[in-house]
């Protein structure tokens, strides 16, 4: 049993009622999680809360979300993928994809061509603006990876990509 096992464990459930049938108030960091202290999906998740709001926080001067981030990124790597490719290579929604170009090309970031091979869909292509500002959308994410890296240590964030990896 860890440390913050048996911490988990000794403390009182937060529904338990004060003698006089109210909720008692508790800081946060008092909350007992019993069994997901040892959940990976829980700590993963609450991992992930911390790196959106780091990236938002980093690149919120752009205004760029990791999805769109995501996103320009693939285009900017693979020009030419039908919308389909790139929703299905970053497992997103079709239609929430669409809605997410709708927005990058309002911004003149993204451009939809119609495919000279088939005439249902579009190959998207980066703008110039586009590739000017990814350029920019890297180097603010590359500091948001520095943030990370000082946030769990180098070896840390190496491990955990190479864990992960098997899940891109």
């Amino acid at each position: 049993m860890t440390a913050s096992t048996a911490r988990a464990e000794r403390r009182p459930s937060p529904r338990k009622r004060a003698g006089n049938g109210a909720a008692r108030q508790h800081d946060a960091d008092e909350i007992g999680l019993d069994a997901l202290v040892g959940h990976a999906g829980y700590a993963v998740r609450r991992f992930q809360i911390w790196i959106f709001q780091d990236f938002i926080k980093t690149l919120g001067d752009v205004d760029i979300r990791p999805t769109q981030y995501s996103v320009l990124t693939v285009i900017g790597a693979n020009p030419g993928l039908s919308q389909m490719a790139v929703a299905k290579r970053l497992g997103i929604e079709r239609a929430r994809l669409v809605h997410l170009l709708d927005s990058l090309e309002q911004r003149k970031l993204v451009k939809r061509v119609k495919s000279k091979t088939d005439r249902r869909s579009h190959a998207l292509h980066l703008t110039a603006p586009g590739e000017t500002a990814l350029t920019k959308f890297k180097r603010l994410a590359a500091e948001h990876e520095r943030h990370v890296e000082a946030k769990i240590g180098k070896e840390n964030r190496e491990r955990l990509l190479q864990i992960l990896a098997g899940f891109t």
